[in-house]
């Protein structure tokens, strides 16, 4: 991270005066080695995630299903993962970082296993959901690991660098674990990348630890249902979640549905590339995002209101890449467009980010697992709904490419419309938080 000048505290972020005294934690090599830990978790599960992206033709000829039942594995991987973020939120802010990442390793370890070794689409169908709960434990506990160790103001970048991370687990996926399933099979393929899961429980059991010493969260006073509730209304109050959520809804999508799943059999059956090539295409997306997410952590991370002009930019770059290529008159997209696309998709993960910038300082540290699992269901909502829409439109349609990938646009139209409609209200609130800090600040006694 360079040493520029720091930018201007968001709102809810602690003074610099308060780093290691009890209050934001400072970093240092010791951070730095268990929120890698943390990340490593993360890394395996998106591994895991994404490896249907790069087995999706090989899973229809092993189950014999068609398009619509193809994507029923990733939507109900999916809809597990979604549903499950406002309970992953309250579990973190009660149980601990350490505890919900060891329930998750478990469970998405045994659903990649499971998955390894079904016989049937009903029990593939049941080791993917059981993945999904696993994977939906991972990304809000290693965000709310990043805010434990590190400075406040560093919460952007940190954020950046784990969606990094957890992208190169989707170059894994597009890499390593495709040539090892046309090389070994889908069995010692999936069973032997299963391993990974089991890695990473040890190093996590041996080292991973929830805060810092000195830096023990306040303890959370609740019973039953009612804290429940009063924590997700509260959450969802601050137009900045909601803001969060429809940022995250409209820019992460298209990448996550090119990448689980569509994008290898759009790449060769629509535009006639062999899967070689389109293994290439798809490791430039993720290639594009490693590097994306480095600009945009450090633009944020500097300038904060430069947060919806990169959410506007990407989804209006995405729009026009889709358009162009779909738009095509001859029978396939040129492959100059083709990388353009690609390179373009690389965006959505970074932007998708931003959203976590919006709800992060619109909520105390209380309640930030809530409302980063509020944030975080936006585009795997997104993502689940386009899935099937895709699915559905090329059974429909004698797999018309064109008309199936359409539905992308009428997602990116509703979340464009959510946001202009909370984004006045979500800065708005923003500064005065800003400004009633700065008031508390100057009354503090030194």
């Amino acid at each position: 991270m360079s040493s520029a000048a720091a930018p201007e505290p968001l709102p809810g972020d602690p003074s610099p005066s308060s780093e290691g005294a009890g209050g934001d934690p400072i970093g240092g090599k010791k951070a730095v080695l268990v929120w890698s830990i943390g990340v490593a978790v993360y890394f395996v599960a998106v591994i895991f995630r994404t490896s249907l992206g790069v087995a999706g033709l090989d899973a229809a000829d092993r189950f014999h299903v068609n398009a619509s039942a193809l994507s029923t594995f990733s939507i109900l991987q999916l809809l597990v993962y979604a549903g499950m973020q406002i309970p992953v939120g309250l579990m973190v802010d009660r149980l601990g970082t350490k505890r919900v990442l060891t329930i998750g390793v478990v469970l998405f370890t045994i659903g990649q296993l499971g998955f390894a070794f079904s016989p049937s689409y009903g029990m593939a169908l049941v080791s993917r959901a059981l993945l999904g709960c696993g994977d939906a434990l991972t990304f809000i506990s290693v965000l709310r690991l990043g805010t434990r160790w590190f400075p406040a103001r560093r919460g952007p970048m940190v954020a950046q660098l784990a969606g990094l991370v957890g992208m190169a687990g989707n170059l894994v996926s597009t890499l390593v674990l495709a040539r090892l399933l046309h090389s070994v099979g889908w069995t010692a393929a999936f069973a032997g990348s299963a391993l990974c899961g089991v890695v990473v429980l040890v190093l996590m059991t041996l080292f991973l630890k929830d805060h810092p010493e000195g830096h023990e969260p306040e303890p959370v006073r609740h019973t039953g249902a009612a804290y429940v509730r009063k924590q997700i209304a509260l959450s969802w109050r601050e137009p900045g979640t909601r803001l969060g959520l429809w940022v995250h809804f409209t820019t992460q999508f298209p990448a996550m549905v090119f990448l689980l799943l569509w994008g290898l059999p759009f790449l060769v059956e629509a535009q006639g590339l062999s899967r070689a090539t389109a293994g290439e295409l798809l490791t430039l997306v993720v290639l594009s995002n490693m590097v994306i997410g480095l600009v945009y952590g450090q633009i944020v991370a500097r300038h904060h209101a430069a947060r919806l002009p990169l959410a506007f930019g990407t989804i209006g770059t995405t729009a026009a890449a889709w358009g162009t290529t779909l738009a095509y008159p001859g029978e396939h997209a040129p492959m100059w467009l083709l990388i353009v696309l690609c390179a373009v998709l690389g965006a959505c993960g970074p932007a998708s980010m931003i959203g976590f910038d919006f709800a992060r300082p619109a909520n105390p540290p209380e309640r930030q697992g809530t409302a980063s699992g509020i944030t975080n269901m936006g585009g795997f909502v997104a993502s689940m709904t386009t899935l099937l829409a895709i699915g559905v439109l090329l059974d429909a349609t004698g797999d018309n490419y064109r008309i199936a990938f359409s539905a992308v646009f009428v997602l990116e139209a509703l979340g464009l419309v959510q946001i202009l409609r909370l984004k006045s209200r979500a800065v708005r609130r923003e500064r005065e938080r800003l400004v009633a800090s700065r008031v508390e600040a100057v009354h503090v006694p030194a």
